[in-house]
């Protein structure tokens, strides 16, 4: 046992503390080897291991060591299952202890706030609730092995062009409700041991030193207590990146930033105790590797067969028509396309991974069915080659069905640079267009790692979205489509009809270095639903080879305050004759109109498997936070007083089943008045609403204005008062309410909401 954490902190002399505070490698932190305090090795992720052992780097160019590459979060989200993101946690881990690893860099959970992010394909959605409850099983799965895992890039780290720079601009409200939602959960509940902060600007401030992010939210809201270290190379001014709350700098600066925090201390402008500090947040991740215990033997066979039952959750079945899936075996198939011999199962950067096995969609479909090959066009071509075109369309003429593997070349979409368009390759749609006048049964199965638009959608039988499957991912797609196994993905991103529909088209990606985020909370299908622009595929969809229905919603309560918790409990069947998976979604509509807020929002989900005729039961528990929208003014999220609807159904637009519930706030806010306060604004707040009604009166009676006067709605004067500032009780009066009387009052009202 070697010495406490309190004990090496008292034997360190400043300099070697000073040097514990960043890397001694590209990937290791750093040593002091006459303490016994060995270095930690820290490498990419998050689907994968990428150990790089000669010239590492952070954008994936160099080789590393043979790993398992499992579905990246693109296609993981899809899953909508808690138990499978664990499973593969787990298996990252023996990978990561078989090569010594002490941290994984994943998962990654921002944000999807548009379809053009060039590294969408690391992440889990566009709904922080859902991509949270994922980032935690990923979390406590990976941990669950004695490895930590590293949740990044916090936070609002949302698109690739100039990240290292780039200056975002969030309203409060919406930064609480979206970009950190999307972290929270996964803070509080899978309490990772270190959490990477972003490389661009927040509000003006860098989030390798953005106190506000790193310190008052992540440490004393959130009771974060490990380790937070920099995306490498993100760190800007290090001592002010210590005091906001930044423990490690990665990768090595060559002592550059340690002597300037050496030099600060020495010369008073930096306490000692922030260098302690962080410091011991480091040794204390060092002993809980020192607790995992001996590593088991790893198994790549193993974890390739455990990445191919992940990749079949999550396949997603967009289209169906007259059930032209799954293939028959005495099908006479014709398979076109270049990612059918060369898959494209994984993005590019500092995620990519050198795999252990690799499975190819030809191979695996022929050992189904009856299945010719042709190459019909090159992946990334944007013209037909005209012998292929020729070659594909006799091919299709004399085939039952036409399976055509399309989809987005790596160059598309990769970390450091965003995509410019949602299209994929001309030739692709050039092909599937020709396909369709030589057969009617075309299906397209899509290799992409975020949103295309389809044109050639109303041509084709059937579409299944495969995302990026990983190395296992062409044996799971080929028993999706021969019916071994039942599709049960569902989209955890919209797919618009164009880039055009997306709420940040005009404000992505911002001009110079600043980006506005002007959508505010209407993020992904919370803007489609609110504001009715009908996509292409809506969030949550997926269809299955059976039929389930949703047979009864029973809510424990009929009523309930803020802080108590309601069971939902629905009964779903599986109507059809063949096993399948359902993921049943819950969403909250607020029908208060006093706050704007989405239509509905995600607020629970659960994956059930049934046989055919088989009943189960989805559980879900509300509670504060599944009703509450965050008030800016009380820095707090605050429940508004009313009816709630629970909507839960097999998409955000196929909703089988609703029920309603009361939810009464006990948040006492305080409000403060001033002159140019509203009528209004005091007669929604509910203590000062009496006060209010007395002085509407009294100005629709001294106002000398005519409410009257030709055909108003019963309630005009008082839509109108609501808007007058209470300084006009003055004005309109011709000083029969006096400024005195205006002092008294704001007097009052401020007494009785502080009361």
């Amino acid at each position: 046992m070697g010495q406490s954490v309190d004990e090496l902190l008292k034997e360190l002399t400043l300099e070697e503390k000073c040097s514990l505070l960043s890397g001694e490698t590209f990937n290791d932190s750093q040593s002091i080897p006459r303490l016994g305090i060995e270095k930690m090795l820290m490498t990419d992720g998050p689907h994968g291991l990428r150990k790089q052992s000669d010239k590492p780097d952070h954008l994936g160019m160099n080789v590393s060591v043979p790993a398992t590459c499992f579905p990246p979060a693109c296609a993981l989200g899809s899953s909508w299952n808690r138990e499978i993101v664990y499973k593969m946690g787990e298996a990252l881990a023996s990978e990561c202890r078989a090569e010594n690893v002490a941290v994984i860099l994943g998962p990654g959970n921002n944000i999807k706030r548009s379809p053009l992010c060039g590294r969408n394909f690391e992440y889990f959605s566009e709904d922080p609730y859902l991509a949270s409850n994922l980032a935690a099983q990923h979390i406590k799965g990976v941990q669950s092995k004695g490895v930590g895992a590293s949740l990044k890039h916090f936070a609002v780290n949302n698109q690739e062009t100039k990240r290292l720079t780039l200056n975002a601009t969030v309203d409060e409200r919406t930064l609480r409700e979206i970009y950190l939602t999307s972290f929270e959960t996964a803070v509080k509940e899978g309490k990772p041991w270190t959490v990477m902060c972003a490389y661009n600007r927040l509000n003006g401030e860098f989030g390798s030193e953005n106190k506000y992010l790193l310190n008052d939210i992540l440490r004393e809201e959130w009771g974060y207590d490990g380790l937070v270290v920099t995306d490498w190379g993100a760190a800007n001014d290090r001592v002010k990146g210590l005091i906001a709350g930044q423990d490690l700098e990665m990768p090595s600066s060559g002592t550059v930033n340690d002597s300037k925090v050496e030099a600060a201390v020495k010369d008073g402008s930096l306490p000692v105790e922030y260098v302690d500090r962080a410091v011991r947040r480091l040794l204390e991740l060092r002993e809980k590797l020192h607790a995992a215990g001996e590593a088991e033997p790893v198994s790549y066979e193993k974890n390739h067969r455990i990445a191919e039952e992940i990749a079949e959750e999550c396949i997603v079945l967009l289209k169906n028509e007259d059930k032209v899936l799954p293939l028959k075996a005495e099908d006479k198939v014709v398979v076109i396309g270049e990612f059918a011999e060369k898959p494209r199962f994984q993005g590019g950067g500092s995620s990519h991974i050198n795999t252990t096995f690799l499975d190819k969609p030809l191979e695996e479909l022929k050992k189904l069915g009856n299945v010719e090959y042709v190459k019909g066009f090159a992946c990334a071509a944007e013209e037909c080659d005209a012998n292929l075109l020729a070659e594909a369309v006799e091919a299709a003429s004399r085939a039952d069905k036409v399976v055509i593997c399309a989809g987005l070349p790596e160059v598309y979409e990769t970390e450091g640079m965003d995509r410019e368009h949602l299209n994929i390759p001309g030739a692709q749609i050039q092909l599937i267009e020709e396909m369709a006048k030589h057969n009617k049964n075309i299906i397209v199965v899509l290799s992409n790692g975020a949103p295309v638009v389809m044109p050639f959608e109303p041509q084709v039988k059937a579409i299944v979205e495969g995302y990026l499957l990983g190395q296992a991912g062409a044996e799971a797609l080929a028993k999706v489509l021969y019916g071994k196994t039942n599709p049960s993905g569902k989209l955890a991103e919209t797919f618009p009809q164009r880039l055009e529909d997306t709420p940040c088209f005009l404000n992505f990606p911002g001009e110079g270095y600043h980006v506005e985020y002007r959508e505010g909370i209407f993020v992904g299908y919370r803007y489609y639903d609110t504001c009715k622009v009908k996509p292409l595929f809506c969030f949550g969809h997926g269809l299955s080879y059976t039929d389930f229905s949703y047979e009864e919603i029973t809510v424990d309560r009929e009523s309930m305050t803020d802080q108590e918790k309601a069971t939902v409990r629905v009964k779903v069947k599986n109507t059809g004759a063949v096993a399948g998976k359902e993921v049943v979604e819950l969403y909250i509509h607020d029908c208060q109109t006093d706050i704007v807020r989405p239509y509905k929002e995600l607020k629970g989900f659960q994956k059930l498997s049934l046989e055919p005729g088989e009943e189960k039961e989805a559980v879900f528990e509300l509670d504060k936070r599944s009703f509450a929208y965050y008030d800016v003014e009380a820095k707090d999220f605050l429940v508004q007083s009313g009816r709630f609807e629970i909507l839960v159904g097999a998409s955000s637009e196929d909703i089988r089943l609703k029920a309603a519930i009361e939810v009464t706030s006990t948040a006492i806010v305080k409000k403060h008045f001033y002159r140019n306060s509203t009528f209004g604004e005091i007669y929604y707040y509910e203590p000062t609403r009496e006060i209010a009604r007395e002085m509407m009166d009294y100005f629709e009676r001294e106002s000398g204005i005519d409410f009257s006067l030709g055909d108003r709605p019963a309630d005009f004067a008082f839509r109108v008062i609501c808007d007058f500032p209470l300084k006009t009780l003055v004005t309109f009066t011709k000083g029969r309410f006096s400024e005195q009387q205006l002092t008294e009052l704001l007097k009052k009202l401020n007494g009785v909401s502080h009361e």
